[in-house]
């Protein structure tokens, strides 16, 4: 591992990070209810001009966990995309959260 803030971090928390990993797979997995949200949105824009009906503003998980060589590319300093980022810090403050620890911020990590 390399010097990065995110690095730091994990190694003074003692966080693993394959528990970044499985902590993700179980944040941004699709459940029966972002179907459902993913449905009426995609209904509501085929069907615009029959009804103009309320508007779902509830937002699904994105189904795409952080991968392992995301999380390498996090570790040694490499280029990540915000989305990326944001995936990461979601799955590092729920593996905080479950130390009963403090969440971070962003700009901790990276």
């Amino acid at each position: 591992m390399s010097d990065t803030k995110f690095a730091q971090l994990l190694a003074s928390n003692k966080i693993d990070p394959r528990r970044v990993l499985v902590a993700s797979r179980q944040i941004e997995r699709l459940t029966r209810e972002d179907r459902t949200i993913r449905l009426t949105k995609r209904q509501a824009k085929i069907g615009d001009g029959d009804k103009k009906g309320e508007k779902e503003t509830r937002k699904p998980h994105s189904g795409r966990p952080v991968t392992q060589r995301a999380l390498n590319a996090a570790l040694t300093g490499g280029t990540v995309s915000g989305p990326t980022k944001n995936r990461i810090l979601r799955a590092v403050n729920r593996v905080l959260e479950q130390k009963k620890q403090e969440q971070v911020q962003l700009k901790a990590l990276f």
